[in-house]
């Protein structure tokens, strides 16, 4: 089971060796390249005023972040959430380097390059050409952005892992059996979803496989990887 995090996130600047702060973090867990529907997302006081240049990319003010929390006060929920899954980043050095002048604040270790995936670096090998910005990317491969109308953490991270998906040319083609439009693109809406589902169901049920002697060596088995395993999250079968 392969756990990855797709993340983004909103600064007051661009370079935070100049004063320049976190004010958004966004979180996708995707588990097999598929979103699982957890998520982490919040906003921070950046203990600064918000430049106006910044507030027109991402529309978050200082009087709007002025009540939220601080760093320090997320700081654990947020190490949590990731853990030490890979993370999924469009040009990741420069969320980076914000994260961790956080983390570096608050005397806690720094988040290692080694376990970051740059989307940047992805598309530019696959797209020299370019341009390879999200929303350029989310225009080749037919990803509606229509909602992001300003940047922001949480809908930037959701379109990021679809566009990591197509990056990979790993899209399931569960995830594509939608109806097509006139560019013979999938459709991704509630709808094409429902429609998809509904297209994958089987007539009848496939008889069940397993005896009750295999759910009990695979439970023993489950039991061997440690309160962290991603296994204990899966209810056991009825």
């Amino acid at each position: 089971m392969l756990r990855e995090i797709v993340l983004d996130t909103e600064t007051t600047g661009l370079d935070p060796r100049r004063g320049d702060r976190l004010i958004e973090i966004g979180c996708i867990e995707i588990v097999n390249r598929i979103p699982s529907g957890r998520e982490y997302h919040c906003f921070i006081n950046p203990e600064r005023d918000v430049p106006a240049e910044a507030q027109a990319v991402h529309g978050l003010s200082t009087e709007f972040l002025k009540d939220k929390p601080l760093f320090k006060s997320v700081a654990k929920q947020f190490l949590d959430f990731i853990a030490e899954d890979t993370l999924v980043i469009h040009n990741a050095s420069f969320d980076i380097g914000f994260l961790n002048a956080e983390l570096v604040r608050l005397g806690l270790g720094p988040i290692g390059m080694h376990r970051v995936v740059d989307t940047l670096q992805l598309a530019r090998r696959r797209h020299p050409a370019g341009p390879n910005t999200l929303d350029a990317l989310c225009k080749r491969y037919g990803i509606d952005n229509s909602k992001r109308i300003k940047h922001g953490a949480l809908v930037d991270s959701e379109l990021l892992a679809t566009v990591y998906v197509e990056l990979l040319g790993e899209r399931q083609s569960a995830l594509s059996l939608g109806s097509k439009d006139a560019a013979g693109r999938g459709d991704n809406s509630a709808s094409g979803r429902r429609n998809a589902a509904v297209a994958l169901a089987r007539p009848r049920p496939l008889p069940q496989r397993l005896t009750v002697e295999d759910e009990a060596a695979h439970q023993k088995f489950v039991e061997t990887l440690g309160p962290k395993s991603l296994w204990l999250r899966v209810p056991p079968s009825s």
